[in-house]
């Protein structure tokens, strides 16, 4: 049993083993032969199978061609001086002759299958050798045998099509994971960035204030914790679902944030965000509260100022402070570049420059959501 599963490729399945039926006629037919003639027929036949089995298993080699002619030319010997009725084991080639995936070999091989076909018809047809009725049954299987290349090389391309659009699809989930990768510990940073630095602060204050004002530390370590606990919900949000921060929760955020930092906080703008998108709005969130990170570990700010501007074609968001932390344009730390990568997803920008502190500017083209 090992033996004979061994004989074809095991991808094939037991298709081989079907056509191998096909090859009882022309032994069958062989017997009314007789002599050399029968031998020679018979040579020919295990020669045949041979081809068969040789044409499966080097698909993809070279031989590949040398072993289709050596089939193709035992059919026509046979068909052109034993019987028309041989013609029907052409039904073999023309299944491989749609293995050829490159146009050139395929419309050679194809050539080489219709002058197979056709020469012997016609030779019998001049030379009175074969009936009306016997070329008239070969006709239809005539025309079968010279459609099947095309069908099985559609086939085959189709398979093709889809094994590169797996590998495709694998590479864009892969592609996914990393860009996943990447988000996730962006959104860890800007959910933690802030308050670990508010943190710090808080904890060097308290050092500083332990031993002369005890209600003052008290008060600063209530908001340590405040802010600990505000910081590990945000933490089980993000891990549990990734929830989407709106711009008016992040704005009431930043307002807590900067007051436990002792920065006065000001804002100027709409409340109503509801014609922006959630993507547009979650993105811009996290640029603000990274913005608001930087004022508080950079800045030595005392005042911050957010402005929220909407017209018809374009948002921008304003964030400025009174410290003096601000750094050159374009020498953009991992917090900023972090930022601009954000805003490219939705074709946005930011600038950055020093007036009278740091002004960062935040531009993000709008599309308005149908009624």
């Amino acid at each position: 049993m090992k033996l004979i599963k061994s004989i074809f490729p095991k991808q094939f399945g037991f298709f081989p083993y079907i056509f191998l039926v096909y090859t009882i006629m022309p032994f069958l037919s062989l017997l009314r032969e007789s002599g050399s003639k029968q031998v020679l027929g018979y040579g020919m036949l295990l020669l045949f199978v041979v081809t068969y089995r040789q044409l499966f298993v080097s698909a993809d080699r070279p031989s590949f061609t040398y072993w289709l002619c050596a089939q193709m030319a035992i059919i026509f010997i046979y068909s052109l001086f034993y019987h028309i009725s041989y013609i029907y084991l052409g039904f073999f080639p023309a299944n491989f002759v749609g293995y050829y995936r490159e146009k050139t070999k395929f419309n050679r091989a194809f050539f080489g299958l219709v002058f197979m076909l056709v020469f012997p018809c016609v030779y019998h047809f001049l030379a009175d050798s074969a009936s009306i009725r016997e070329l008239f049954s070969v006709l239809p299987f005539l025309v079968i045998m010279l459609i099947s290349p095309f069908g099985i090389r559609s086939m085959f391309r189709r398979i093709e099509l889809e094994k590169k659009l797996d590998q495709a699809n694998e590479h864009i989930k892969e592609l996914t994971k990393r860009e996943e990768r990447v988000r996730i510990a962006r959104d860890l940073h800007d959910t933690l960035g802030h308050t670990l630095s508010l943190l710090t602060l808080k904890s060097q204050l308290i050092q500083r204030l332990a031993a002369a004002d005890a209600e003052r530390t008290k008060l600063e370590a209530k908001e340590m914790e405040t802010s600990s606990r505000a910081a590990l919900k945000q933490v089980r949000e993000l891990v549990a679902d990734m929830r989407t921060v709106t711009m008016t929760e992040e704005l009431a955020n930043i307002r807590h944030i900067l007051r436990a930092g002792n920065i006065t906080f000001q804002y100027e703008g709409t409340e109503d965000f509801s014609d922006i998108s959630p993507v547009t709005q979650n993105i811009v969130s996290m640029c603000m509260r990274e913005a608001v990170t930087n004022i508080i570990k950079h800045s030595k700010a005392t005042h911050c100022a957010v402005t929220i501007s909407q017209y018809a074609d374009k948002m921008t968001v304003v964030i400025r402070d009174d410290g003096t932390g601000a750094v050159k344009e374009k020498m953009f730390g991992n917090g900023l570049r972090g930022m601009e990568e954000r805003l490219m997803f939705i074709d946005g920008g930011l600038t950055l420059s020093a007036q009278n502190g740091t002004v960062l500017t935040l531009t993000i083209p709008l599309i308005r959501k149908a009624e």
